[in-house]
């Protein structure tokens, strides 16, 4: 809500949804997040940080608001390229979901189609970074852990956190990131 605020967002609305009820995740149920894994781990299957459909149910209530506002544009931040294999980070599965929105949707039937946007999809976690930079993005404000500590802090162990780290580390860019250890660098060549 703070940053809708602060960069002037015209209207701000907070939908809870608890994917806890559903679980299957290491983010949404009791199961640990896998921490240090290598390169090649971090390659191959679908990961257990994986949540069931989350995209697929953020982009379909953002669609239902759409409809309510008259917004025919729908933005999502997914990335398949510097990602943890997720099949709802993919460039398949927006081309899908706009298909099945404006099949779904009156705005669609009546002839109102909608567009979803994921514009960071084709870019490295460095490229977004520098775009970000470019575009005054404050990243101290920003957290990408899926396993942070009770005051906030990244763990600094999890894929996205390291994920996140080499990103900041070949954009060249100091990783403002409040870490549970400063002692935790990225290590060069580990994507």
């Amino acid at each position: 809500m703070r940053i809708a605020r602060d960069y002037g967002a015209a209207s701000h609305r907070t939908v809870t949804i608890d994917l806890r009820a559903i679980g299957g995740s290491a983010l949404t149920a009791d199961i640990a997040v896998p921490k240090a894994r290598s390169v090649d781990d971090r390659s191959r299957g679908i990961p257990i940080t994986y949540v069931p459909a989350r995209n697929l149910v953020f982009l379909s209530l953002a669609a239902g608001l759409a409809e309510v506002v008259g917004a025919s544009d729908l933005f999502i931040g997914i990335n398949a390229i510097d990602y943890s294999g997720y099949p709802d980070c993919r460039p398949e599965f927006v081309d899908s979901f706009e298909k099945t929105v404006n099949l779904a949707t009156r705005a669609g039937a009546e002839g109102h189609p909608m567009r979803i946007h994921a514009p960071l999809a084709r870019m490295s976690k460095a490229e977004i970074i520098r775009l970000g930079v470019s575009l005054g993005v404050e990243y101290a404000r920003t957290t990408s852990c899926y396993d942070p500590d009770e005051r906030g802090r990244a763990c600094g162990e999890c894929d996205s956190c390291i994920l996140r780290r080499q990103g900041f580390l070949d954009a060249g860019v100091a990783d403002p990131t409040l870490y549970v250890t400063r002692s935790v660098r990225a290590r060069a060549g580990d994507r």
